[in-house]
């Protein structure tokens, strides 16, 4: 039965570009800080050894906090909780814009990686508040927005920091998040769904011990060496914090994470193909720039400057963009399962090319757009089959722990990528960098990832009737003609 809601009329294109808004300048935290990466001791007056906390700090504060602030969806509200990373966002970047120390910008780091949440947080407003018709392209444009924002972001972010000074990198940041803010509050509609219960906060804090540990000991472990005191203890010990976690979550009433949930079928094989597409993303994100920036004198890099390797790198973006109202047809007429196995396929057919070509900018520009292409159809189709296999009332708590698994995927890949490219430096010409066979062992990884997320992705089952609603269901009860009704606003 409805509740006693008050129905307002909003144009679904304006809700929609909210919320891939907020999605982009969320991933725009994540590459902000790339053009300037190896001159941030400088900047900071600090250590080499201590400055890739920065970067490490955005990274797991990300992790932690984008299924707690599912779940906290979920319960309080989707559109409130949102609002409230937003604002998490802004004070992260103004902290940032004053900072030039590194205790002040690890802090400032951790606010701003908060505000990932908001991509799945906005992927379950719209199962809360589009018709079914607009559903699977506006899923398919928010979702996106995990890759545009950084491939778009990366050379916006070396023009700035070529053309003015490097704080007005968070300056615009924070511009960005007091906008999606204020837009929030005008345009995107609260929804009635609410999860009935107590807030998990037992579960809150062991997920955040567990992955923190985890996560340190795979973001640093190239660092400190695999077999380094530091790293085992991280690892074990965030592996054992997890472990006990989860035995503590499948005994309370009210869990942070349903694990029986994502134990079924459909939402365990989606989330693993979300680590594997996760890993082959982030190789490619390794790789070509490298390729792209490497002097040509070593035989193998293009020697291209940062600002011109980021514009042959930036239409990936683009391409992730485009086809999300492609993406979105093949998903309703089609299903999400096939979305996910094209894309899978479409990213080891780049990989595939990659290996044989990429000796000159523009194969690494082909290969990287097609790249695009198959991770904009996968990232379009795993919410929806997520969405489509949990109760309507578990939706931000299970996007959230999918992107929390796509961020796996690709911390992983960062950690084994780093280490191969290390460990196969040499000099060529007297110019040091990774070796040729490093780069192909790195491709081979990707094109690896990319088979193992289409396997997978090919073994996901049909979702049972078991307390999860089909997607366009889910829809159509929160629109009261299934095709045209206004969103509700709690």
């Amino acid at each position: 039965m409805r509740t006693a809601t008050r129905v307002a009329r909003r144009p679904y294109g304006l809700i929609v570009g909210v919320l891939a808004l907020a999605g982009l300048g969320a991933s725009f935290m994540q590459t902000i800080l790339i053009p300037i990466q190896p001159r941030l001791p400088e900047l900071l007056s600090a250590s080499a050894d201590d400055t890739p906390w920065v970067i490490t700090a955005t990274l797991v504060a990300a992790a932690v906090c984008t299924p707690i602030a599912g779940r906290l969806g979920d319960m309080y509200g989707k559109r409130r909780i949102a609002m409230v990373l937003l604002l998490l966002q802004a004070a992260g970047a103004v902290l940032a814009a004053l900072s030039d120390s590194l205790i002040p910008m690890i802090v400032a780091r951790v606010l701003q990686g908060m505000a990932a949440g908001v991509i799945p947080l906005g992927i379950s407003i719209l199962r809360d508040v589009l018709p079914p018709k607009r559903l699977g392209s506006a899923v398919a444009l928010v979702s996106a927005t995990l890759g545009v924002g950084g491939a778009l972001g990366l050379p916006l972010s070396a023009i700035v920091a070529d053309s003015l000074n490097w704080h007005a990198l968070f300056w615009l940041a924070a511009g960005i998040a007091l906008v999606c803010f204020v837009l929030f509050a005008a345009i995107v509609p609260a929804s009635a769904q609410r999860a009935k219960g107590r807030l998990d906060v037992v579960g809150i804090i062991g997920l955040s011990i567990g992955l923190v540990g985890l996560l340190i000991a795979i973001s640093r472990g190239s660092q400190w060496g695999w077999a380094d005191g530091r790293t085992l203890g991280f690892l074990i010990g965030g592996l054992c914090v997890l472990i006990v976690w989860g035995f503590y979550e499948l005994r309370v009433k009210d869990p942070l994470v349903d694990l029986r949930v994502s134990a079924r079928g459909a939402v365990l094989l989606t989330n693993l193909a979300s680590v594997a597409m996760g890993f082959a993303l982030f190789a490619s994100n390794v790789v070509f720039p490298q390729l792209l920036e490497l002097p040509s004198a070593t035989g193998i890099g293009l020697g291209l400057s940062l600002v011109v390797a980021s514009l042959v790198l930036a239409p990936s973006g683009l391409a992730m963009m485009a086809v999300s109202p492609i993406a979105g047809r093949l998903e309703r007429f089609r299903g999400p399962k096939p979305l996910l196995v094209a894309g899978a396929g479409v990213i080891a057919v780049s990989y595939g090319a990659a290996l044989l070509f990429h000796t000159e900018f523009w194969h690494i520009l082909v290969v990287n757009v097609l790249l695009g292409v198959g991770v904009g159809f996968g990232y379009a189709a795993m919410p929806a089959l997520i969405m489509r296999a949990v109760p309507i009332h578990e939706t931000g708590a299970a996007n959230g722990l999918n992107a929390l698994m796509r961020s796996l995927g690709t911390s992983i890949a960062a950690a084994i990528v780093g280490a191969i490219l290390a460990q196969s430096a040499t000099r060529t010409n007297g110019i040091p960098g990774p070796s040729e066979g490093g780069f192909m062992l790195t491709l081979l990884l990707g094109l690896g990832a990319a088979v193992l997320c289409l396997v997978l992705a090919l073994f996901i089952p049909r979702p049972k009737n078991s307390g999860a609603e089909t997607l366009p269901e889910a829809s159509m009860k929160h629109d009261s003609t299934a095709e045209d009704a206004p969103a509700l606003v709690g």
